[in-house]
């Protein structure tokens, strides 16, 4: 069981996902960033200066200033501001990951040349030739 282990972390494919995830998980600060300290300041002028990561629902019959206060208080929050945070982010990556795809498939399309044609391979004789052949080398003994 230890060898097939191996195996399937020595193949090419699993190696790859490890790169990916590591990679995937690097560019997540990248992107959080991205997404908190540009895109929502940006998106922010458009909708008045609304802070998303303070939006929030306290469920409880008493009101709060922040989400903090909220939760320092031990009231259950909906924090639908950070799901649209993360909804961005979501589209944002998935943005990234297109346009990095479509880089590499159009180098790798760049990079490919079509394959030579086969050099045309002598043909052989044909089968009455052969037999023609084998009949004269008879008729010779």
């Amino acid at each position: 069981m230890l060898k097939e282990f191996r195996d399937f972390i020595a193949r090419g494919n699993a190696m790859d996902l490890a790169v990916g995830i590591i990679i995937g998980a690097a560019f997540t600060a990248i992107v959080n960033s991205l997404v908190a300290d540009l895109i929502n300041p940006l998106i922010g002028i458009f909708t008045g200066g609304v802070d998303f990561s303070n939006l929030f629902i306290a469920l409880s019959t008493e009101s709060y200033p922040s989400v903090a206060a909220a939760e320092a208080a031990g009231v259950a929050v909906f924090k639908y501001g950070s799901f649209i945070t993360a909804v961005i982010n979501f589209l944002i990556i998935a943005w990234v990951v297109f346009l990095l795809v479509k880089a590499i498939n159009s180098l790798k399309s760049a990079v490919a040349k079509p394959a030579a044609p086969a050099p045309d391979m002598p043909k052989g004789p044909t089968q009455e030739e052969l037999l023609a052949e084998i009949r004269d080398l008879l008729k010779a003994r």
